[in-house]
């Protein structure tokens, strides 16, 4: 008999395998899981067997998030972080406190302010100039489409009330044209050009910082969801790179390629050629990322009808498709037939009825093929469209931390969609009963990237912690199965790992433990459930 290296008994062991779906032990040979079961198992255990007694707690397969940028989060861990708080005080008091513990820094950057903390979720120039007028400030917002600038750094970059808008984006203004020191979407990169640039070895160690992260929070593997120079950010592809060479990139990790939506299929022979590049050991880059809308809250958004005002009127704007409709099929077509997958940025229903269109045109062009195109976001679907995810094995990217009532969606949201439109958003209960495959990601460093918190929003579509009782759309609410199976199964399928997101012999040891088995325990306590341990082939990458 072959004794087994590692044994988890004791359980409870949740395989997600429907041939067998909860046991009490598993083993471990080499990198691959040997056996499911109960005291059987126990045979496998020999004198060289590391034991890990489960006590109650639940293993499941590791995590994966379908949609993260972990190189930018892991840098701006680094950066003045303007997260976990919604405070005006809270934000300046941080940023004064960088700025003087940062003297030799020419730029002051940072992420992490929400829209919900200002009104109109505008803050201004002048605000910034309170606590840092003698050297630029640059700071991104939560959700990476917009960004604050004080006065310095808005001179800096020469922008007055004579600048144009972007095509892509919208520069705030105050009465007079003045920039009132909000870049919105492509606008961003007006000043973000200016910003200093990342090393090399800053964003390896970014990558590794984030990666530490992650694989504390159970996540073995992910999709990164932009390589490439988008609105002045740097391209995060030499860290992957440099990482799945040199064997600290402990993870499984899937890039997605960023399509420069300033230019059109000249671009797709430069993708060939970075996906042969880049694709080493954990790492390939097998994905196209196409953001083929903006967001919501600043009406940037893609929608089938006009927003609303202030009064609830129709306005003239439906938001920005940012590749033609009609170029967006044929480029989709053209990346179906090379093998890429596209990864869509889909958010407003005009957006995913565009992205689904595109997968259409790919399937009737070339047939059925292995790409697994994927809309991340999803936050307005119109329901003409919810049968053709099914159809047209289209998978759903949802982030469900953002299904929830709170400030940026009860007020810079749903006054401007009205109340139909609004029961249109994170339709994911709807998805599921259509047949479609759901993934899950965090989108971090726009919000956590914690898995378990993003299973307890899709479970009571309620933000953790939340006393007030209110339910944001609670038939669109997933059992916790289905919500695990989202962040395993589904983001391991999305991500080309079919050999990880299920415990079944044969498949990777890609594993986590979690302090509680969140499958029978409280729904409205699965946010409060803690790691044990994370194992990626078999070896321990985070222990508790």
């Amino acid at each position: 008999m072959t004794h087994a290296d590692l044994v988890f008994t004791n359980g409870p062991v949740h395989t997600g395998d429907p041939a067998r779906t909860r046991a009490s032990s598993l083993a471990v040979t080499g990198e691959r899981i040997t056996a499911v079961g109960h005291d059987e198992v126990r045979e496998l255990i020999g004198p060289r067997t590391e034991v890990v007694d489960l006590a109650g707690r639940l293993l499941l397969a590791g995590f994966q998030d379908a949609h993260v940028h972990a190189v930018y989060g892991g840098m701006e861990l680094a950066e003045c972080d303007l997260t976990g708080t919604v405070g005006v005080d809270d934000y300046l008091a941080r940023i004064r406190d960088f700025a003087a513990a940062h003297p030799g820094r020419t730029w002051i950057t940072g992420s992490g302010w929400s829209l919900e903390s200002f009104e109109g979720g505008l803050p201004t120039r002048q605000l910034l100039d309170t606590v840092v007028p003698d050297r630029p400030v640059y700071l991104v917002n939560r959700d990476h489409h917009g960004a604050w600038a004080n006065t310095r750094a808005l001179e800096l970059a020469g922008l007055n009330r004579t600048t144009p808008d972007p095509a892509d984006g919208r520069i705030e203004r105050e009465g007079d044209g003045t920039p009132s020191g909000v870049l919105q979407e492509g606008a961003t990169a007006l000043v973000a050009r200016l910003v200093p640039e990342s090393t090399a070895a800053d964003r390896l160690a970014g990558l590794l910082r984030a990666q530490t992260l992650l694989h504390s929070l159970g996540i073995t593997g992910w999709q990164d969801a932009l390589l490439g120079v988008f609105n002045g950010q740097p391209d995060p592809s030499d860290a992957y790179r440099a990482a799945a060479l040199d064997g600290t990139l402990t993870a499984r990790v899937t890039g997605a390629l960023w399509w420069d939506r300033d230019r059109g299929a000249d671009q797709i022979p430069e993708l060939v050629s970075r996906r042969a590049e880049l694709s080493h050991g954990r790492f390939r880059a097998g994905s196209v990322k196409i953001m083929q809308d903006g967001i919501a809250e600043n009406f940037t958004a893609a929608l089938t009808s006009p927003y609303l005002d202030g009064c609830g009127c129709a306005t003239g704007n439906t938001g920005l498709s940012f590749v033609d409709p009609v170029a967006l099929r044929e480029h989709v077509t053209a990346l179906d037939a090379l093998d890429f997958q596209v990864h869509f940025h889909a958010l407003g229903d005009r957006a995913v009825r565009e992205a689904l269109d595109a997968i259409e045109a790919a399937r009737t062009a070339n047939g059925r093929r292995a790409t697994r195109h994927h809309l991340a976001h999803l936050q307005i679907v119109h329901p003409d469209d919810i049968t053709r995810f099914a159809r047209l094995g289209a998978i759903a990217n949802i982030q469900p931390l953002w299904a929830a009532h709170e400030p940026q969606m009860d007020e810079l949201t749903i006054p401007f969609l009205g109340p139909e439109r609004a029961a249109w958003q994170y339709p994911f209960g709807s998805l599921l009963r259509a047949g479609a495959t759901l993934a899950a990601g965090s989108d971090w460093p726009v919000s956590s990237p914690d898995p378990l918190a993003g299973i307890h929003v899709a479970v009571n579509r309620a933000e953790p912690g939340a006393t007030d009782g209110r339910i944001f759309l609670p038939e669109q609410r997933l059992d916790p199965a289905t919500a695990i199976a989202a962040y395993t199964a589904g983001s391991a399928h999305v991500n080309g790992h079919d050999d990880a997101g299920v415990l079944r012999p044969g498949a990777l040891a890609d594993l986590v433990v979690l302090d509680r088995d969140i499958l029978t325990a409280p729904a409205e306590a699965i946010a409060d459930t803690g790691v044990e341990g994370t194992w990626v082939g078999g070896r321990l990458v985070h222990h508790r």
